[in-house]
């Protein structure tokens, strides 16, 4: 049996970066002495429903009560695996924080009491308590029901606080926004990518990037290191479980990209830099 993952820490020096990995697209990013919680589920299903839909097949990697204090949330768009209403509802409770989140996105936070919600459009930023968040655009789309997709924005973020950057990616395609976001804010120190949700290719090429083009959009972006993403916590698509990790490895072989530039976190690991 493994051991069981140490709870972040409570707080790291302005100089340093941690990221802890809940588990498919919610991470704990702490940076220029700020945490920021991303995508946020905690929930068992991805679903609308509480008793049918995409169940877990693993845990969160750390539990709610064992993260620091939070001092901004960030929703990248309205799938169901990315903005939970019940983990919203639990954050809201614990630490209140503000929040961001994409053009048309507020009125869904609010339905789980986050009010306030700061939304913006592609390439626009707000600064917050030192933290500088630009929404980034992806290839990807949105929807919570039958009659609203894409009437809500989808995208990802770039945060900068403390001289550092970090970016995360939200869902996306591979498409040349990895090189204009790269482009735009030169030197990427993480990238927080997706890797997996990617079979069968035909139909999810569009909206979900497979691990050899994951590491196509480390390069684009030119990031110093890479961590992958949405994978391996809910079984959404064709390929098994585990295989994106396995696919990620033999992608940095023909790409020639070192296990330290991109690599993936244990479920509930924290790593710092």
């Amino acid at each position: 049996m493994e051991d069981a993952p140490h709870a972040p820490p409570p707080r790291v020096g302005p100089d340093r970066i941690a990221a802890t990995f809940i588990g498919h697209a919610s991470f704990l990013v702490q940076l220029g002495g700020v945490a920021v919680l991303l995508d946020p589920i905690w929930s068992r299903r991805c679903s609308p429903l509480s008793f049918a839909g995409p169940k877990r097949a693993r845990a969160p990697g750390q539990p709610l009560q064992a993260l620091p204090h939070v001092d901004l949330l960030l929703v990248s768009h309205n799938h169901y695996d990315h903005l939970d209403l019940p983990t919203l509802r639990r954050v809201r409770r614990r630490w209140g924080p503000p929040a961001v989140t994409g053009l048309d996105n507020a009125r869904h936070l609010a339905k789980a009491g986050v009010h306030g919600a700061i939304e913006l459009d592609w390439w626009q930023s707000v600064e917050r308590d030192g933290v500088r968040v630009t929404y980034v655009p992806s290839q990807h789309f949105s929807a919570r029901t039958l009659w609203d997709r894409n009437h809500s924005l989808w995208g990802g973020f770039v945060i900068q606080a403390g001289g550092a950057t970090v970016y995360f990616a939200g869902d996306s395609g591979y498409c040349p926004h990895f090189a204009e976001i790269g482009a735009a804010f030169p030197g990427i120190d993480l990238a927080l990518l997706p890797i997996g949700a990617y079979e069968p290719r035909w139909f999810m090429r569009q909206q979900h990037m497979d691990p050899e083009e994951a590491v196509r959009a480390h390069l684009d972006l030119g990031a110093r290191r890479s961590i992958g993403m949405h994978f391996g916590t809910f079984q959404l698509t064709d390929e098994a479980i585990d295989a994106p990790v396995h696919a990620l490895r033999a992608a940095r072989a023909r790409h020639d990209v070192p296990d330290s530039a991109f690599d993936v976190l244990g479920f509930g690991e924290t790593r710092i830099w």
